[in-house]
């Protein structure tokens, strides 16, 4: 009866799973109980049996022929533990990984044999000593246990833990065949936006053709909606093309809704710009009709936007941009500082005034433009004059000073005042002769308004002041951030902005940029973007719209002091989740980032690390990296990488496949 029993609930258990993914683990067991019948070795997957076994760890026992037959057992491999009888239990297994070689209890007496047999130069081994001498040890980490979802028997379900540990000769080890692999590789990878990034490699030696080499790794693109991922490994060993590949999957996943819109700092101009001699395409070219370029310096082959702030028609921005470069600079003299303080309407605030109310900040913003024209930038006077920044009786670049103030201001220089400024230059040139004369003479009547007021507020003699400092370079020390501006350049921020939220993905060539440049450009539109999309959180209208921002050289940009929790990046790390904010960065050593952005990244790409003090702080902040920082260190194959992402409950050893997207699906 109590056969009949298991034989009826063994019945119930398989029908239960026939639509769960783990019934090729069913198929597989009863393959290899007939391949041992027959005696079938060479089709035989069974690896060795089970010699020690914890909750952490597993010695298993193999043999040489064992380890031929299914093509070696290579450090990093996946092995699975089945149970002899597993009862009434549901079908299930645990997977291990091998770490390395074990002793044996005859280890000794091995060692001993093999001294004495090449001591002797005997040519060959009789059978018996042969049969002694090939078996060895193995140990694994025990990584946890695939069984049927109790909730749902069709669904697939991995823990971290086992439930269970009895004796060890209960149990027998397996290579795993190439469904089983599948099931291994991509059974816990969620099922929606799914995309090929490799294939599995579990060793760096491809001395025999391994059948791993055909398991494909897929992803899915929801892990990386809204998280942190990382990439992490020398120079010129594949990253950027683990970033491309993240990206078309992004594209192709989001072809019908255009859900997430990315941003690219191209530092390198790799994915603006295709390279022939090098075979590199771009991602702009593969995707043309979906991505947009802004760049430093326009490229021939590359459409582009410029990558400019128009300091003309931007003030209220463009001075506090200034300010902080500055700053940066260690410009810190008293006018200067002065300078740095002042804040700037907008030119939309000013149409908005009654014209009653518009000459002072007309008057702010011909100052601030003066600034910029003595220092040696260059405007496109039709463009500023559509801008229709006028006030009653004035023109477009007549500051409005009465007449009084021009004829004494003018006297004082031995010259004729002319008609009001009708030009940039003609509007520098004022003003040169009314601060000379200001300072010169600071309590002139003149200098007073009919209302009994200053003639000039503190803002406006700090913009005065700078303009024509009584010593000091004043404008001229703008002149290096030139690089930063052109006169035909539109509201870029506001553009790009309205291009990510259109699900586009941008570009920015910064190919031929400064690591000064670079962090500035990073810095702005990061700030931009995480306050865009707090104000869209505020106001309940996130929805399922996503924005990914991808940093490459991320040392150079990130703070490594884990104490600023103040910081654009920082607050990435905390609360990008939460503002949909997703982040790819790249970089050599996870030792320069910061530790806090490092404690909240969901996904990890890892090629090879020089240094065991990086391995150990990979292994630190993500657990599921210890015990393969030796294979980190060793293996040095472009594209070679160990992938763990939300999905993956372990670290999958993956040939990341060449970006190519020849036929995107957005086209």
């Amino acid at each position: 009866m109590n056969q009949i029993a298991a034989s009826l609930t063994s019945l119930v258990n398989n029908v239960a799973i026939q639509d769960n993914p783990l019934s090729v683990l069913r198929t597989f067991i009863e393959a290899q109980d007939s391949y041992e019948r027959a005696r079938q070795t060479d089709r035989w997957r069974f690896v060795g049996y089970v010699l020690e076994l914890g909750y952490d760890s597993a010695k298993i026992i193999t043999s040489d022929p064992y380890k031929i037959a299914v093509g070696g057992i290579p450090r990093g491999s996946f092995l699975i533990m089945t149970p002899n009888n597993p009862g009434n239990l549901p079908l299930h297994f645990t997977l291990l990984r091998v770490t390395g070689v074990a002793t044996t209890p005859l280890s000794n007496q091995v060692q001993q044999t093999y001294f004495e047999l090449h001591k002797k130069s005997m040519p060959e081994l009789d059978v018996w000593t042969q049969g002694e001498l090939q078996w060895g040890a193995l140990e694994c980490d025990v990584l946890g246990m695939f069984y049927p979802d109790p909730t749902d028997q069709r669904r697939l379900s991995f823990s971290g833990d086992v439930n269970n540990v009895v004796s060890a000769h209960r149990y027998r080890v397996f290579a795993p065949d190439e469904e089983l692999q599948k099931l291994i590789v991509n059974g816990t990878v969620k099922p929606e936006q799914q995309f090929e990034l490799g294939t599995l490699r579990t060793m760096e030696c491809q001395l025999t053709e391994a059948s791993s080499s055909q398991i494909p790794v897929k992803i899915s693109m929801r892990d990386f909606k809204g998280c942190r991922t990382s990439m992490f490994g020398k120079t010129r060993l594949g990253k950027s093309n683990v970033v491309k590949l993240i990206a078309q999957g992004m594209l192709e996943s989001t072809a019908t809704d255009n859900s997430v819109g990315q941003l690219i700092f191209d530092i390198n101009g790799e994915y603006a710009n295709d390279n022939p001699q090098d075979g590199n395409k771009s991602i702009r070219s593969a995707f043309a009709d979906r991505c947009e370029v802004y760049a430093l310096t326009e490229r021939p082959n590359t459409p582009s936007k410029p990558l400019r702030l128009n300091f003309y028609e931007q003030p209220d921005s463009c001075i506090e941009i200034l300010a902080s470069m500055l700053q940066q600079d260690k410009k810190e003299s008293n006018y200067i500082r002065s300078f740095a303080s002042v804040k700037l309407p907008s030119i939309e605030s000013i149409s908005s005034l009654p014209d009653g109310d518009k000459t002072r900040p007309i008057r702010k913003i011909q100052l601030f433009w003066a600034i910029l024209k003595k220092a040696g930038f260059h405007a496109d006077e039709g463009r500023l004059k559509a801008k229709g920044l006028v006030s009653r009786n004035a023109k477009h670049f007549n500051p409005c000073f009465n007449q009084n103030l021009r004829n004494a201001a003018y006297s004082s220089s031995n010259r004729q005042p002319g008609n009001a400024p009708a030009t940039l230059d003609e509007l520098v040139s004022e003003l040169e002769v009314l601060a000379k004369f200001q300072r010169e003479n600071p309590n002139h009547q003149a200098l007073i308004s009919s209302s009994g007021n200053s003639m000039f507020d503190s803002d406006d003699q700090a913009l005065l002041d700078f303009f024509a400092p009584n010593s000091g370079s004043g404008p001229s020390i703008l002149r290096t951030y030139r690089d930063y501006h052109s006169s035909i350049a539109g509201d870029f921020l506001n553009e790009i902005l309205d291009l990510l939220d259109a699900g586009k993905t941008v570009i920015l060539d910064l190919g031929n940029a400064t690591d000064e440049i670079r962090r500035y450009f990073s810095d702005m539109l990061s700030r931009a973007i995480f306050a865009h999309q707090e104000k869209k959180f505020v106001s309940n209208s996130l929805r399922n719209h996503y924005i990914q921002l991808y940093f490459e050289e991320a040392h150079n940009l990130f703070p490594p002091n884990d104490k600023d929790l103040t910081g654009v990046y920082a607050r990435f790390a905390k609360e990008g989740a939460k503002f949909h904010i997703g982040m790819v960065y790249s970089t050599q050593s996870p030792s320069t980032i910061n530790k806090e952005l490092l404690a909240q990244t969901e996904n990890f790409f890892i090629g090879h690390l020089a240094s065991v003090d990086e391995t150990k702080a990979l292994s630190r902040v993500q657990i599921a990296f210890e015990g393969i920082e030796e294979d980190i260190l060793r293996s040095k194959t472009p594209g070679y990488m160990r992938m763990l992402t939300m999905s993956h409950r372990f670290v999958i050893p993956m040939q990341a496949k060449r970006f190519e997207a020849l036929t995107p699906l957005s086209q």
